[in-house]
């Protein structure tokens, strides 16, 4: 076994509190420490506590739940960009009074991509439609059920 402190391979170990921490030390560095003794754990609280059956099997059940992996699109309604999407990006920012330079800045984009989603030539990635839908406060997706 190996001393934590010196590193030295020795046949026993010392358990030993140095300045708040518990090592493993040998007899030689057992002196810079206070030795502490383990506390005996007697037999009865040694074996785990035993548990009603349906306890067990309400935890198996979490833990099962837990671990499965969940999809997300099966969980969420299908939703859908709105057929006019890049007006309402336009009309809500008009409305706030803001320049499409306002607007970049916000979103921490250029012009440019702020003048081709409100003209609809670009589709923006999913985590910017959230962005824009937050920062103008306006609805640019909808499930398809509606759009009919």
């Amino acid at each position: 076994m190996l001393c934590e402190m010196c590193g030295k391979d020795v046949e026993g170990l010392n358990r030993v509190e140095i300045e708040g921490s518990v090592l493993s030390l040998c007899a030689e560095c057992s002196r810079f420490g206070k030795i502490v003794v383990p506390a005996p754990v007697p037999p009865s609280e040694r074996r785990a506590p035993s548990l009603p059956a349906g306890t067990i099997d309400a935890r198996l059940g979490q833990r099962t739940q837990r671990m499965t992996e969940r999809d997300l699109f099966r969980e969420l309604p299908e939703m859908e960009l709105a057929e006019d999407w890049s007006k309402r990006v336009r009309l809500a920012r008009e409305k706030l009074a803001w320049s499409p330079e306002d607007l970049a800045k916000k979103l921490n984009e250029k012009k440019s991509v702020v003048l081709k989603i409100e003209a609809g030539s670009f589709r923006p990635p999913d985590g910017q439609i959230r962005k824009i839908e937050q920062m103008l406060k306006i609805r640019l997706r909808a499930s398809p059920s509606d759009a009919t």
